[in-house]
């Protein structure tokens, strides 16, 4: 029976976590704001002991969930429509590094060392602070980097280039099936496909994925079947 009873609350459980995530939002953990990764872990923390009460009283954590949803939600709406309340609820951007000059007591505010912050310049690609005109702690966590205009990668309108936009590749085959409607969204048949895996000789089944865009640029990856596993990063 308590096993029965575990099932039933589980379920209930599962799907009430689903349905609040659905209306909190589809913001990913990276993108949460501290409030929002702990109210997200007080939720999931409510919803495991919902299931695993044995006494059958789910309700009242049921309540609770939707009380700190609720909650969550309120704030977010009250910080779309106030700029001072945004930043108060979801913080603001903290400059670490600007013209040269390490700002000691932005890093203390940042709860960061100059160790942390020289390591998110290499993670980024800059080894060298010089390279470097500005570095933004986000509210979010996150680190952004400016850098010095020398250093940054040439566009086309700096070499006075005219491109043209770039479309999303559509994914036409995955694991040997052929995408029907991403076909037809990029204006092809089946016809014109078979003819490209025919020109780069894939066969239909070995094709592990294939990629195309409205100008019929066409990438195809046969599988591989055996497995690679020399290490030339250890």
């Amino acid at each position: 029976m308590e096993y029965i009873t575990i099932l039933y609350q589980a379920l209930f459980s599962a799907m009430a976590l689903f349905l609040l995530t659905k209306i909190m939002g589809y913001r990913q953990v990276a993108q949460f704001s501290m409030f929002d990764y702990v109210n997200g872990i007080t939720i999931g923390s409510i919803a495991a002991e919902m299931a695993t009460d044995l006494e059958g009283n789910y309700m009242k954590p049921f309540v609770a969930m939707i009380i700190y949803a609720a909650f969550a939600i309120m704030l977010s709406k009250l910080a779309e429509n106030s700029i001072f309340l945004r930043r108060l609820i979801n913080g603001k951007a903290i400059t670490l590094f600007k013209h040269g000059k390490i700002y000691n007591e932005n890093l203390r505010k940042a709860k960061m060392d100059v160790d942390e912050l020289l390591i998110e310049c290499r993670i980024s690609g800059y080894f060298d602070l010089s390279q470097i005109d500005s570095i933004i702690l986000e509210p979010n966590g996150k680190i952004s980097i400016l850098p010095v205009t020398g250093n940054r990668p040439a566009t086309p309108n700096d070499l006075g280039i005219t491109s043209v936009q770039e479309e999303v590749f559509a994914n036409v085959i995955v694991d040997g099936h052929i995408l029907k409607e991403n076909l037809k969204h990029i204006g092809k048949d089946n016809n014109w496909l078979m003819q490209q895996l025919d020109g780069q000789n894939v066969k239909l089944a070995d094709t592990f994925l294939a990629i195309c865009d409205k100008q019929g640029n066409f990438h195809a990856y046969p599988k591989v079947p055996k497995v690679v596993d020399k290490d030339i990063l250890g």
